[in-house]
Order: C-alpha cells, then sequence, then structure tokens
C-alpha cells in the first residue's frame, strides 16, 4: 500500500473532454512528463489508486488532456472528475533537477538561528515576485514566510526537512 507520506500532490483531474476518456488534468509540477512516468496516482475514496496512462497532450503550461488505460467512455472518465492526483517521490527527478515547490509540502521547517522546528510547509504561494511558504507552526499558527534562496540554507529529501534563517520577528507577528 502508498504511503502518503511516500507522495506529494501535482494536481486534479477536472472535465471529461469527448468521449474516448479523455480527461483535463490541471498540475502544478509536470514530473510526470519530465520522468516519463507510466502512471499517476489518483486518490478515490482516500485511497492512492494507480490509473496507467495510454497517452496525454498538454493544453497549456497546467493543463493536459490524460487519457487512462480501462478509462474509455466519457462517463467512465467523469467518475474521475475532482479527483486529487499525487505522484511517487521515488520516482521524481527532484535530486537531478532541484526540488519542485510541490515536492515540498509537508516539509518541516527548521529555524537554523537556534535548531527549533518551527512547523510544516502546508502550501507554496508563487503567485506573486516573491515566493512564499505557508507555515503551519507547532503552536498552531498559519504564517507565511519568503522562500528566498538566501535564506533557505539545506533541503534534506530524506528527512524531508528544510533548514531557513527565520527572519527576526517574523514567528511574532
Amino acid at each position: 500500500m502508498i504511503k502518503n507520506e511516500d507522495v506529494y500532490r501535482i494536481g486534479k483531474l477536472g472535465k471529461p473532454h469527448g468521449v474516448q476518456g479523455e480527461i483535463s488534468f490541471l498540475f502544478t509540477d509536470d514530473v510526470f512528463d519530465r520522468v516519463d512516468a507510466d502512471y499517476l496516482l489518483l486518490s478515490i475514496d482516500g485511497i492512492l489508486v494507480p490509473f496507467f496512462i495510454e497517452e496525454y497532450r498538454f493544453k497549456s503550461a497546467e493543463n493536459a488532456l490524460v487519457k487512462f488505460e480501462d478509462i474509455d467512455s466519457e462517463g467512465r472518465a467523469r467518475q474521475l472528475t475532482g479527483c486529487e492526483v499525487f505522484f511517487e517521490r521515488s520516482l521524481s527527478d527532484g535530486a537531478e533537477q532541484g526540488l519542485s515547490w510541490a515536492e515540498i509540502i509537508g516539509f518541516t521547517v527548521i529555524n537554523r538561528l537556534n535548531d527549533e522546528v518551527v512547523g510544516h510547509i502546508t502550501e507554496v504561494d508563487n503567485t506573486t515576485i516573491n515566493t512564499l511558504f505557508e507555515i503551519k507552526t507547532t503552536t498552531g499558527k498559519d504564517i507565511l514566510v519568503p522562500a528566498h534562496e538566501e535564506l533557505i540554507h539545506e533541503a534534506d529529501m530524506q528527512r524531508r526537512e528544510i533548514r531557513m534563517s527565520i527572519p527576526d520577528g517574523l514567528l511574532d507577528l
């Protein structure tokens, strides 16, 4: 059985496209294309289920049309609408290409200045010129921390940790 900590979210399935079973795939990470993945993991009723890719084609930089094996009708594709799509960390090309923003969701953030755990990354906001980590702190607060390369000192894929220099006063807001 595939564990949640062994995967990361890369997108969500949209509406069917046509009558042959193709479905729209809105993705935040194109790792499936970079590593030529055979399958994607769909969350169905909370269980991660592998669906083998028959073919796909890009519609835009964040949208593809995917045809899964054994999904041969609009009705079958419609049953998958809204499913979240995940990718196995072990198949990712993160070591060669650098970590994608989607891969670090769930990582523990450690303040390099005092070696204390700050919290866990729940989202990455890269919609503005300054990318931000949304972090749920150990006290339950939600904070935003700049994801600037000068603040990030180390990212450990195995331990799923990021060591950062958190600016003074940021944790007190």
